[in-house]
């Protein structure tokens, strides 16, 4: 009795794996939730927001220069002296105890504009960090979707490589009745087990692709560990822009140039940062504070006053400083003005390879029906001997190159459409 329960749980625990096992590995995701778990566990995503926070903790960081700097202060101390009598012998011992707290202050009156320059270029330093995060997402976006599609295909060659296989078993089982009948020559029958042996190979391979594909799915979404996956979608190209947008207005919004302009700024301001360097810098400084030799002290003091400093001789420091600001604003101005060339020219040829992807597309389903009927016609000759086996074999190989040619034209369009996406700028979170 003990054993027949002992084989039902056993059963019962093979049962469950079993369809634990079917639901990991069927899991299905569409393209939406691949950006969700993307957006959220992308390690780049997450490095360049938290530059994002470095930049704006900067700028907390110099803008808290132009507020009053307070200090507060306790010193407590107690000094000894010991003097000997050098008659007598006799030692004589004094003590000195201290006690002083309170505070002090230091304002920045004027500085030639420099903590505000240094402020202004920190702002600039922040928007640069969020268009770098808007590149890194836009990059993320690509990056994802070409990892998608990649496996889209790779399950849609699948089944193209199966009803290749289909095609070759009946083109083997014809030729192997007419071999046998005395029709068909043996160099016939030899080229019709290499094609099946060549499409049950790809078959093979394609699976193995899928593999790869989910792999590298898994990681463009930050997975950090590998579970089979499928996707789920089509082939459709959404975003085909047939009528030539304004490639110059597009340009406008894209985080590569306003992160150049940005960068720009910043140098801008740098610069005129190290030409207040040459100005006098006065500050206002007060403090108030107790002292005695008792504690609590008692004895009040306090400090009024003003402090002006001017750099007059420094082995030619601050000219070189501002040599330095100059080159580096000068850089910045000529990598903005490159990078505006770099993405406009970049717009031209990613909309010029869509369009050509997509009409592809469009010849190459037309070259596959072609191809589907031709063989289907050139099969019925091939069985009355109207047609040789070489003429015929042409037909079909036409036909298995036209299905995988039109599966690779649908997923190089689906490409196309993500570079040309990624070169306008949009974003992780603007996908759809």
């Amino acid at each position: 009795m003990m054993y027949k329960y002992y084989k039902i749980f056993f059963i019962f625990l093979l049962f469950l794996s079993v369809i634990l096992t079917k639901g990991i590995a069927e899991e299905v995701l569409t393209w939406q939730d691949c950006i969700r778990e993307a957006a959220q566990n992308h390690p780049d995503l997450i490095s360049a927001q938290e530059n994002v926070k470095q930049q704006k903790a900067d700028k907390a960081i110099t803008a808290s220069e132009l507020y009053p700097q307070i200090d507060s202060n306790l010193d407590a101390s107690t000094a000894g002296t010991s003097v000997t009598d050098t008659t007598t012998g006799s030692t004589t011992r004094t003590r000195t105890d201290s006690y002083t707290y309170g505070v002090s202050g230091t304002q920045l009156i004027f500085g030639g504009f420099k903590k505000i320059s240094n402020v202004k270029a920190a702002l600039e330093n922040i928007k640069a960090a969020q268009q770098n995060y808007r590149i890194t997402s836009s990059q993320v976006r690509l990056n994802l979707r070409t990892a998608f599609i990649n496996l889209l295909k790779a399950q849609e060659l699948i089944r193209v490589v199966e009803d290749i296989v289909k095609i070759r078993k009946g083109s083997l089982e014809l030729i192997n009745l007419r071999y046998e009948s005395g029709l068909e020559h043996r160099g016939a029958l030899l080229t019709a087990e290499a094609n099946i042996s060549e499409a049950n190979f790809e078959l093979a391979q394609a699976k193995r692709e899928v593999s790869l594909a989910q792999g590298q799915l898994s990681k463009e979404m930050g997975r950090k560990e590998f579970k089979p996956m499928w996707v789920k979608g089509d082939f459709t190209v959404c975003d085909v822009a047939k009528d030539k947008p304004d490639l110059e207005v597009l340009a406008q919004n894209n985080p590569s140039l306003l992160q150049a302009f940005a960068k720009k700024n910043a140098a801008l301001f740098d610069v005129k940062s190290v030409y207040a360097d040459f100005t006098p810098q006065l500050s206002g400084e007060a403090g108030a504070n107790r002292t005695s030799s008792s504690w609590p002290p008692r004895n009040n003091n306090y400090y009024l006053g003003l402090s002006l400093t001017l750099p007059i001789f420094e082995g030619g420091l601050r000219l070189a400083q501002v040599s330095k600001a100059k080159a580096v604003y000068n850089q910045a101005e000529a990598n903005a003005r490159g990078t505006w060339d770099d993405v406009v020219a970049n717009l031209e040829e990613t909309w010029v390879a869509l369009q050509n992807a997509a009409e592809t597309v469009e010849v190459r389903r037309k070259l596959l029906n072609a191809a589907e009927e031709r063989s289907r016609i050139a099969e019925a000759e091939y069985s009355a001997g109207s047609i040789t086996f070489d003429n015929w074999i042409i037909i079909q190989n036409n036909l298995v190159t036209a299905k995988k040619t039109y599966l690779n034209s649908q997923a190089y369009a689906l490409l196309a459409e993500a570079a040309w996406i990624q070169a306008k700028g949009e974003i992780l979170e603007d996908a759809k």
